[in-house]
């Protein structure tokens, strides 16, 4: 039982690290900010405020996708547009990143503060 819990503790940090890089290789494109912890707190942040708006019936995702890119637009430089590209950019790192780790390498883990990932 121990085990079930470490593991799960495992994969939940490493998919938070992947979906840390992720925006942290964006916002450093974008937003010219080179700060690794800072993308990773987004990331949980993010995440956070994804799972409490995502399960709204009918609108939840597109809500929680406005509420991700408003965290991203809160934790980084610049305007939404800038925000909105953050968002993309990260979005399309994580599938990269997964991409090798998966396939390449065969970890098969997620990215965790990376929507749909």
């Amino acid at each position: 039982m121990v085990t079930g819990y470490l593991g799960s503790l495992v994969a939940f940090v490493v998919a938070l690290l992947v979906g840390g890089l992720a925006i942290y290789i964006s916002a450093r494109v974008i937003a010219d900010v080179d700060d690794y912890s800072h993308a990773v707190v987004t990331a949980l942040v993010g995440a956070i405020a994804w799972a409490l708006t995502a399960w709204i019936p009918l609108v939840g995702p597109l809500i929680a996708l406005i509420v991700w890119i408003a965290v991203i637009n809160w934790r980084y430089p610049g305007d939404w547009v800038k925000a909105v590209l953050i968002g993309l950019v990260a979005w399309v790192s994580a599938l990269v990143i997964l991409f090798v780790l998966n396939t390449v390498l065969g970890l098969g883990i997620g990215a965790f503060g990376i929507p749909g990932i």
